[in-house]
């Protein structure tokens, strides 16, 4: 085996390609790549940027990639799936973390305290069942006897976790691929009558009326999608009952809103939602939840006791799948072009997964089946065909991403003096272009060879946040590089 390609040859064709180029030297593109914190596909900008006192008209500062290297600045690219690149997903990660976070203990981010005391669950929904596939452990970890049936399909293996099998069908023959892929293609649409149901339900256990509940008590939530092994969605919910107010604040809801009666409404609710389905042959014929619905109550405050839910541990649990997507099912993590579809095994994806981008891009055919066009299944074929958004909250759950961020650039410009630049309040006039994403190879080779270096040595976590928040030098995009 070769051993690792020494700095300086890495550094070599980056310097003769800037030289080309640029006007500037390697030291400056080394500053954009340290302050991209690891990120893997740095957004390419052009463009200029000028911050004006508007009080004066006063020119403050005034900022131009022409003078960057290639002319471009380099931004993160904030992709959210850990596949694509880490760095940005570990902010996305925390971020979702934060934001499940403060719905659960309050206290912080315009959420009050008092929603401790509210009743909340955490809810899994379901697939039902196309077809038997392989079972890896238990939730405990434990191996167990995959399928032990007298008749077939059967298999009597005990499968660990990291057997590639888990998740694939016993009998690929008698696998519904149709029905699979038209459920994920409804997924989304499931979710959203569920959270209809579930509001009549809850006031049909209360023995109110929909308005008389309505005025009273309103529904937060917060989920995201889950790919299990066998490449279908399911959700993970966070659910709680607020009192309903004129400014939305989350306050305790009516005594009579207990946790039983939302444990209940949940599942009464999940199991009348009903889809009909598109009659392609397949032998599902209606979309709906499968029957393992899962509702655990989640305890106020963060006390570890074994294996019992904290507000901790929800947290971290749903944040923890929101930078992950169909990749971990066997699938690819970009679209899918019709010259792919012979090469899907080459590419790295499973037989199951292949089949499924394979019954995908056939649904998808507009001249075949021009009544699924509105589900753009040739799109997400990738995502066999689940096209839904992987972390949505309600309204009034708790704070937003965009405030999250808003808020790191806003304390960086605070540690940089920005907010005493002028007595008045200043105006950003920008303009910007999209150059491209990603890097040269040799920019690639020497970035990720920076990054191993530093990783080696091990950075403080507060330099890495200060990597990461750091918006850029002479104004250029006032923070954007801390997305």
């Amino acid at each position: 085996m070769s051993g690792p390609t020494p700095l300086t040859e890495l550094i070599g064709p980056v310097v003769r390609d800037l030289a080309k180029r640029s006007g500037k030297d390697l030291t400056r593109w080394l500053d954009q790549v340290i302050r991209l914190n690891g990120c893997s596909e740095p957004i390419r900008l052009i463009g200029e940027s000028l911050t004006v006192d508007t009080s004066t008209g006063e020119l403050l500062t005034s900022y131009n990639t022409r003078a960057e290297p290639h002319g471009q600045l380099l931004v993160r690219c904030g992709n959210r799936r850990a596949s694509r690149c880490p760095s940005c997903a570990e902010i996305y990660r925390r971020d979702t973390f934060h934001l499940i976070r403060a719905g659960l203990s309050g206290g912080s981010k315009g959420v009050p305290a008092t929603v401790r005391t509210h009743p909340r669950v955490l809810a899994t929904l379901t697939a039902p069942s196309f077809g038997a596939v392989h079972r890896g452990p238990d939730k405990n970890g434990r191996a167990r006897v995959c399928h032990p049936r007298r008749h077939e399909p059967a298999c009597f293996d005990r499968h660990p976790a990291s057997d590639t099998r888990i998740g694939q069908p016993l009998d690929p023959g008698g696998y519904d691929y149709v029905g699979h892929v038209l459920w994920n293609a409804h997924a989304g649409d499931l979710w959203r009558r569920f959270t209809i149901y579930l509001r009549r339900h809850l006031a049909g256990a209360a023995g109110l009326s929909q308005a008389a509940f309505n005025r009273q008590v309103k529904v937060s939530f917060a989920k995201v999608a889950e790919y299990q092994a066998r490449g279908v969605v399911h959700f993970h919910a966070v659910i709680r009952l607020d009192a309903r107010t004129e400014d939305g604040t989350p306050l305790p809801p009516p005594e009579w809103a207990t946790v039983q009666l939302l444990d209940g409404a949940i599942r009464s609710a999940a199991a009348a939602v009903r889809l009909t389905a598109p009659d392609l042959g397949q032998p599902t014929t209606d979309l709906v939840w499968g029957d393992q619905i899962d509702v655990k109550p989640i305890p106020p405050g963060e006390l570890d006791d074994g294996d019992e839910l904290t507000e901790q541990k929800v947290a971290g649990y749903i944040a923890k799948y929101a930078t992950k997507a169909a990749e971990t099912s066997g699938t690819l993590d970009r679209r899918i072009r019709s010259a792919d579809l012979a090469w899907l095994r080459d590419q790295g994806a499973t037989e199951h997964a292949a089949q499924l981008i394979r019954t995908a891009w056939t649904l998808g055919n507009p001249a075949t089946h021009p009544d699924l066009l509105p589900l753009r299944l040739r799109q997400w074929a990738h995502m066999l065909g689940f096209r839904g958004h992987f972390s949505t909250r309600s309204r009034t759950y708790s704070t937003t991403l965009g405030a999250l961020r808003q808020a790191r650039i806003d304390y960086r410009q605070a540690q940089r003096g920005e907010s005493a630049a002028g007595t008045g309040s200043t105006l950003v006039l920008a303009h910007w272009k999209f150059a491209g994403q990603g890097y040269t190879p040799g920019e690639s080779a020497l970035a990720a060879s920076i990054r191993t270096h530093a990783d080696s040595r091990g950075t403080p976590k507060e330099e890495q946040h200060r990597r990461s928040c750091w918006p850029g030098q002479r104004g250029d995009l006032s923070g954007e590089a801390c997305r």
